[in-house]
């Protein structure tokens, strides 16, 4: 839609008319694009130079294969539980982080890692029992000398009735 606009400028003690076309818009504006490519990684999967495609795409580096389900809800005074399987080789190491800082055991909190083979690592976070103070966010992070994967799984709690 075009709409004209009359513009009166008063300049010297002369009058000047001036219309110029003004476009009203709604919607999107014509600064966006509508690509939908993710910035930051080539179009073609390919990095531009062999060292950093080997780097970033080596079959050695680490990764998660199996982790616990996203969004968990548990029970006050009851156990909790989170489970991290990974690969990679070396050996990725497996640490745990609750919103954002790592968190080490301690009486009501047991980890346990288990070595399977050459290149896999289990690790698991038993809480017990489990409070108020246990919901947030919790990240298994997998690394190795060549990538890091990780995972992240919601806690927030419920109140059972008995």
């Amino acid at each position: 839609m075009q709409v004209k606009c009359l513009i009166i400028c008063l300049a010297l003690g002369l009058l000047m008319l001036a219309t110029p076309i003004c476009e009203a818009r709604r919607g999107r504006g014509r600064g966006r694009t509508k690509s939908r490519v993710q910035i930051g990684l080539p179009i073609t999967g390919k990095y531009r130079d062999p060292e950093s495609d080997q780097y970033y795409n080596n079959n050695n580096g680490a990764k998660i294969l199996q982790a616990s389900h996203f969004d968990l809800e548990y029970v006050l005074g009851h156990k909790i539980a989170f489970l991290c399987v990974a690969k990679g080789n070396p050996r990725p190491h497996i640490t745990w982080y609750k919103d954002g800082a790592e968190i080490y055991q301690h009486l009501y909190m047991h980890v346990h890692e288990w070595r399977i083979g050459d290149d896999k690592v289990k690790s698991k976070i038993e809480i017990d029992p489990a409070t108020q103070m246990d919901a947030g966010l919790y990240e298994c992070t997998a690394d190795n000398m060549y990538s890091i994967d990780r995972r992240s799984f919601k806690t927030d709690f419920s109140i059972a009735f008995d």
